[in-house]
């Protein structure tokens, strides 16, 4: 965490709070956690216990970004799924009450892994995270969404046909230079949209190890976070995401696997990892997975672009980290490339 919040935005919280959320009483600090460069985070510490606050950032944000309504609609309903999500209490959409809409939930206790070589484990608590990993995917891809009162939770259509669409429209409205292998991938994409083959399920979005909470003393998973960019599409979509984050170097921005020997370190391979999952989904196989690890890529290029303009706009949740980001969406850009030539 960075601190104690001083901002005078949050002065009537509590006592907004102490009036919508039954058992709330005597908030005494929030903290803001550093991780993270999309909704700012909060640890909200009370006489009645601990919570977390989600926001939307201050300043002009891009249409459609930052929907922390949509993160407490789907939280709550998987509550009682076998996804594992923390207690949904109050969502605020009145931007008075801080400066910007919000949404308290439990604190979940747990493990977050920022490394995906889990350095410290065995590989044997190793391979039981990533088996787990494995199981939640499959588990948001499983969700009965009419059962959840998810089916209007995103439109339907071809999922990649307009996701290209929609980040192509985000990477524009956010670009600061040229990028031409960025440029390059987007034509690319556009020329290469698959048919659409009628899977249809909720989707994470930003699904990868970082955004998971394990339990202190196990590999289950107790919590999935940061559900911002959820709606309803194409499964490959997350599962090619996960895959795509091990491309990257390893360390503390990368997050990948880049050059590790996951043998010795009891991780398993991309293609043993996407077998398990289509196992678990009960399909034979994914043909041109490239596409999907392309568009993967591209995707977050796409994302880190616009936490670099809000970085420069000063309104990032982290500027000096907003910044370095930002730097990393050529690299992203040629993995793109590079995935496309698979196909």
């Amino acid at each position: 965490m960075s601190g104690e919040v001083t901002d005078p935005d949050l002065k009537g919280l509590g006592s907004w709070l102490e009036k919508h959320l039954p058992g709330f009483e005597g908030l005494a600090k929030a903290d803001k956690f550093n991780r993270g460069q999309s909704n700012p985070t909060y640890l909200l510490t009370a006489s009645s216990g601990l919570y977390v606050l989600r926001r939307k950032p201050p300043g002009v944000l891009l249409k459609s970004a930052h929907a922390v309504d949509r993160e407490f609609r789907v939280q709550a309903a998987l509550a009682e799924t076998d996804v594992p999500v923390s207690q949904m209490h109050v969502l605020c959409e009145d931007e008075d009450v801080i400066g910007s809409a919000f949404y308290v939930m439990d604190f979940v206790k747990g493990r977050n892994f920022d490394d995906p070589c889990l350095p410290g484990l065995g590989n044997t608590p190793r391979r039981a995270i990533y088996t787990e990993m494995n199981r939640v995917l499959a588990a948001i891809h499983s969700v009965d969404l009419a059962a959840q009162g998810l089916l209007d939770f995103g439109p339907s259509g071809n999922y990649f046909r307009r996701q290209i669409d929609r980040w192509t429209k985000q990477y524009r409205a956010s670009e600061t230079g040229t990028i031409e292998a960025m440029d390059e991938l987007i034509a690319w994409l556009d020329e290469n949209v698959p048919e659409d083959d009628g899977k249809r399920t909720l989707v994470h979005g930003d699904y990868r190890i970082d955004n998971l909470l394990f339990s202190e003393d196990g590999a289950r998973c107790v919590a999935v976070l940061d559900w911002e960019l959820s709606t309803l599409g194409h499964p490959y979509a997350d599962l090619a995401a996960l895959v795509m984050q091990w491309q990257r170097p390893t360390g503390p921005e990368g997050r990948g696997l880049a050059g590790v020997d996951r043998a010795a370190f009891g991780i398993p391979e991309d293609k043993a990892f996407i077998d398990d999952y289509c196992a678990r989904m009960g399909v034979s196989g994914i043909r041109d997975f490239g596409f999907y690890l392309a568009f993967a890529f591209f995707r977050m290029g796409a994302i880190l672009q616009g936490v670099k303009k809000r970085a420069l706009d000063g309104n990032a949740s982290n500027p000096e980290l907003g910044l370095r980001l930002g730097a990393s969406v050529p690299e992203y850009a040629a993995g793109g490339l590079d995935a496309a030539k698979a196909v």
